[in-house]
């Protein structure tokens, strides 16, 4: 359910005055009038109703509760200022009605129930309540984008705007459904910009043709000191063609396997050795294949080494190694290690291996001088933590 926007004043009454009623067996008449209260009488009085939340500017962030005593509910309808319905599910007994979803904050809520005596009276009855503004909206930043085609390696991400301090109350509203029952996990961790973030992973790598979709129904969720969500998200995507990386910065190439076939083998030259120019090894996930785009050495904290224009580059991290075109190190391609940290091709190499990648396909690194495995949430190293140690990271296990 969105988050509401129009608000509507009401009083709310504990016990529900029914709006309209049938005709019973009994006389009719309201009970302790006209035939002195016998057995008739009270035969005909209405089922008592209660709703919870009830009053104005109540807490959000609960189910709507719907109960009936001296009789039975036989349908509950909640609906909100702009008329959408908050569904539920009725007891078999008729005794209560319970909501799936919660009340979202800042909302105004109608509740009809229709109720029905032992002799067979019917009433309907109706309430209202709102529920009072969020103090702090929390939003999400999430990866894969809808309806795209990712590699073998591509996790599901989501990274929050402000903290989450009740994660176990976040995850169980992210709902992960494959075409082929993968098994995977969901994982907390830090983002490199220091944000609190979600990732779910295979235990393996996706099998190709896979479809996924995330439904990730936050409305109407704390997620503690860092507020409230106040809309739901979704994402489908498909996991594309088997591609698999490996880049040995020991021998100083790169290797494309496609579908368990090694198709090309380029020479490259990846981070110098013996200091902060050293690549990262373990597996990185392409992020984005950017194109031609500015690097500045200032902006990855390594001084005025480079500030210029580079073509065909993939980002690998949020830190700052990418595969790309570097002609300027032609001569050390399969040679030697001489970048800034990032693997570098020659124009024709990167010109053919941009074509042929796309986001979420893994790149395995390996080399003995580099700098540290890439960290869980420098990009998409989830591949870095073994499966125990990533289940565990799971609000709910």
């Amino acid at each position: 359910m969105n988050h509401i926007r129009t608000r509507t004043t009401a009083v709310t009454a504990l016990l529900l005055l029914p709006l309209a009623a049938c005709s019973s067996s009994g006389t009719g008449t309201p009970a302790g009038q006209g035939d002195g209260g016998g057995p008739g009488a009270a035969e005909d009085r209405p089922a008592t109703v209660t709703v919870t939340p009830r009053g104005e500017d109540v807490r959000a962030g609960e189910p709507v509760n719907v109960t009936a005593s001296g009789g039975t509910l036989t349908s509950v309808t909640v609906t909100d200022a702009d008329g959408r319905t908050l569904g539920g599910e009725l007891a078999a007994d008729g005794a209560s009605w319970t909501s799936r979803r919660k009340a979202v904050p800042g909302a105004s809520y109608t509740v009809t129930a229709v109720t029905t005596t032992g002799a067979g009276r019917k009433d309907t009855v109706k309430s209202v309540f709102t529920t009072a503004e969020p103090d702090r909206v929390n939003k999400v930043d999430w990866r894969p984008g809808a309806n795209t085609t990712v590699g073998v390696a591509q996790p599901v991400s989501l990274v929050f705007d402000h903290p989450v301090t009740d994660r176990a109350a976040v995850e169980r509203q992210l709902k992960l459904t494959t075409s082929n029952r993968t098994e995977g996990s969901w994982a907390w961790l830090e983002d490199h910009s220091g944000r609190d973030r979600v990732d779910w992973r295979p235990k393996e790598y996706w099998k190709p043709g896979t479809e996924v979709t995330l439904t990730a129904e936050l409305n109407g969720t704390d997620s503690g000191d860092g507020g409230w969500f106040v809309r739901d998200y979704t994402t489908r995507f498909t996991i594309g063609a088997s591609r698999i990386v490996r880049v040995d910065l020991d021998r100083k190439q790169l290797t494309l396997v496609r579908d368990g076939k090694e198709v090309r083998t380029v020479p490259v030259s990846g981070g110098t050795p013996g200091g902060d120019k050293r690549s990262w090894r373990g597996t990185a996930v392409l992020m984005a294949k950017e194109g031609t785009i500015n690097m500045n050495s200032e902006t990855v904290g390594l001084g005025d080494a480079y500030d210029k224009m580079v073509d065909y580059s993939m980002r690998l991290t949020w830190s700052g190694m990418y595969a790309h075109a570097a002609p300027w190190n032609d001569r050390w391609m399969g040679r030697a290690n001489k970048s800034s940290g990032c693997i570098g091709m020659s124009d024709a190499d990167a010109a053919w291996f941009y074509a042929q990648v796309r986001p979420g396909d893994p790149f395995e690194i390996t080399g003995k001088d580099t700098k540290g495995v890439v960290a869980p949430g420098n990009g998409f190293g989830a591949w870095n933590v073994s499966w125990p140690d990533w289940t565990a990271r799971s609000a709910l296990r």
